[in-house]
C-alpha cells in the first residue's frame, strides 16, 4: 500500500473539503497572496464532493452571451429563489449572493473553466444556467490544474479528525494519515466539507426510520463530520436537519454516488403514482428545473418511499433518459404487473385522468393550456391523455443530494458562533453553509452558486487575515 505524504504543520490557510466551494477558495487565497493546503478527505479519484455531479451553475447576468440566451436579472434571480424556498432565507444574505454571482461566471472562466450551450428538454435553462464543458469533473478537474499550478498543496486520503478551537479562533486541525493523527496549525481555515447526506444515522435523527428507504446522489464521503465538530465548539447552527436538496431518482440505482445519470426530467410528461396506484401531487405545477426538487420529499412520504413515473409513446423521446432503461408494456394492465402495482387501481387512475383532461396546444418550453378539470390533485400544465401504447414507466425513490443544516455566515463568509459575533479566523463555504440561502426548496444550479460565491469569498477574507 503507497504511503501518503504529510501535510506541513503550519500553513497559513487550511482548505477543507475538496469541491467546487474548497477549490474557490483555495485559488482566492493564493492568488491572495497566502500559501494555501487542501486537505480532502476522498481518495483522488473520488475527489470533489458532488460536483463530480453537476452539470451548471445559476448566475445573475445582464445580456446574453454565447452559452445563455438573453438576460437574467438580480431581482427575477431573487424571485426564482424566493419562490422554491418559500421565503425560508437570509434576504439580505441572499441577496448580496445574488449580486456577487454576476461576476462568478467571469471568474470561473478565468479559471481555465469552459462552457457550452444550454441542454433543451425539460429543463428550459438556456437564458439562466451556464453549463460547464464536460460537466462537473471537467470543471474540477479544471480548478484542480488551476489551483496547483498556482503551488496549493492537496493532500488526498486526509480525512479531519479534531478541530482545535480556542473561543472563538481556530488554532488547528487533526487529520489521519496512513492512519495516523497529523497536526496541522494554521492562521486561518475554511470549512468546505460538504454536508452530511451520506450519513444515514445521522438523517434518521430528522426523518427517522423513513432515511433507510433514502438514496444518496451524491459522493458516500459526505458525512458530516466536519460539520459536527463546528457545531460542538461552538458554531451557530442554521436550517432544518429534514430539510435537503431531493430528487426523485431512479429507484434502481445505488445506494451511493448514481450522480446525475440516475435522475429523472419526465415527470411533467406523465403522471406519478404512489404504490397503491394513487396521484399525490400536480405533475405540471411548473417549469421542471423549479418544482424538480420537490418530488423528493412527495416521494419520501409515499407508502414505502416508493412512487412510478408513467407516461406513453409520445413523450418517450421528450427527456433524458435515466442511466436504467423504463420498464415497458402494451397495456396499462400489463405494466401494472410488472410495476407490482394494483391492477383495478391504476386502471381507475388512467382513466379518470385521461377523462379529466382539456383540449389544449401542448407546448413543453411554455405555461401551456393543457391541463386537467376536476381532478385532484389537478394536472395544470402539459397535460396530455396518456393512451398511446407502449406504456412506460420509471420507478423513483428520493435522492438526496445535499443537507441543509449548517454553520451560519455572514457577508465575509466567516462562521458565526453561539457566543456572539464571528468567528476570529474560521469561514465556511458551500453545502456546509447553504441552509443560509436555502431554507426549503431548491432551483437547478443554485448550489454551484452559493459554493463558488462564498467559496472565493472565504478563500479572500481567509488570505487577508493570515497576512494580517
Amino acid at each position: 500500500m503507497r504511503r501518503l505524504k504529510a501535510p506541513p504543520a503550519s500553513v497559513d490557510v487550511l482548505i477543507i473539503g475538496g469541491g467546487n466551494a474548497a477549490l474557490c477558495a483555495a485559488i482566492a487565497a493564493r492568488r491572495g497572496g497566502a500559501n494555501v493546503v487542501v486537505v480532502e478527505g476522498a481518495p483522488k479519484f473520488y475527489r470533489g464532493g458532488n460536483t463530480r455531479h453537476t452539470r451548471n451553475m445559476r448566475c445573475a447576468h445582464d445580456a446574453a452571451t454565447d452559452h445563455l440566451t438573453g438576460p437574467y436579472t438580480e431581482d427575477e434571480f431573487w424571485e426564482d429563489l424566493y419562490r422554491v424556498t418559500e421565503g425560508n432565507t437570509d434576504e439580505q444574505l441572499a441577496r448580496f449572493m445574488i449580486s456577487r454571482s454576476k461576476d462568478m461566471l467571469g471568474w470561473i472562466a478565468e479559471q481555465g473553466v469552459r462552457f457550452q450551450p444550454s441542454i433543451g428538454g425539460t429543463l428550459s435553462l438556456g437564458r439562466t444556467n451556464s453549463f460547464f464543458l464536460g460537466g462537473g469533473r471537467a470543471m474540477l478537474n479544471t480548478l484542480y490544474r488551476t489551483a496547483e499550478n498556482l503551488g496549493v498543496e492537496v493532500f488526498y486520503d486526509t480525512p479531519v479528525t479534531k478541530l482545535e478551537i480556542d473561543g472563538t479562533a481556530f488554532k488547528s486541525a487533526t487529520v489521519s494519515v496512513n492512519g495516523k493523527p497529523h497536526v496541522i496549525k494554521a492562521n486561518a481555515v475554511v470549512a468546505a466539507a460538504g454536508g452530511f447526506e451520506a450519513n444515514i444515522e445521522w438523517l434518521k435523527e430528522g426523518w427517522g426510520e423513513t432515511a433507510e428507504n433514502f438514496l444518496i446522489r451524491g459522493t458516500p464521503y459526505n458525512r458530516g463530520d466536519v460539520l459536527r465538530m463546528m457545531l460542538d465548539n461552538g458554531a451557530e447552527p442554521i436550517g432544518d436537519p429534514t430539510q435537503c436538496h431531493a430528487v426523485a431518482i431512479d429507484a434502481r440505482a445505488p445506494k451511493f454516488d448514481g450522480g446525475i445519470v440516475t435522475r429523472l426530467d419526465c415527470v411533467v410528461f406523465g403522471i406519478v403514482v404512489n404504490k397503491n396506484a394513487e396521484r399525490f401531487y400536480d405533475e405540471g405545477e411548473d417549469f421542471w428545473p423549479k418544482r424538480y426538487a420537490v418530488w423528493g420529499r412527495l416521494v419520501a412520504a409515499q407508502p414505502d418511499q416508493i412512487a412510478h413515473i408513467i407516461f406513453d409513446a409520445k413523450s418517450i423521446n421528450m427527456f433524458m433518459p435515466s442511466l436504467f432503461p423504463p420498464i415497458q408494456a402494451d397495456t396499462i394492465e400489463e405494466l401494472a404487473g410488472k410495476l407490482d402495482l394494483p391492477v383495478e387501481a391504476l386502471c381507475t387512475t388512467m382513466n379518470e385522468f385521461n377523462e379529466a383532461v382539456q383540449p389544449g396546444v401542448f407546448c413543453h418550453t411554455e405555461l401551456d393550456d393543457c391541463r386537467t378539470e376536476g381532478l385532484d390533485p389537478p394536472k395544470s400544465h402539459w397535460a396530455r391523455r396518456i393512451d398511446q401504447p407502449p406504456y412506460y414507466a420509471f420507478p423513483v425513490r428520493p435522492g438526496i443530494t445535499f443537507t441543509y443544516l449548517g454553520t451560519r455566515v455572514d457577508r465575509d463568509a466567516r462562521v458565526q458562533m453561539v457566543s456572539g459575533g464571528p468567528a476570529e479566523n474560521i469561514y465556511a463555504a458551500g453545502e456546509i453553509m447553504a441552509g443560509n440561502v436555502l431554507g426549503k426548496g431548491y432551483a437547478a444550479g443554485i448550489g454551484m452558486t452559493i459554493g463558488s460565491v462564498f467559496g472565493r469569498i472565504a478563500g479572500e477574507r481567509a488570505a487577508k487575515h493570515a497576512r494580517e
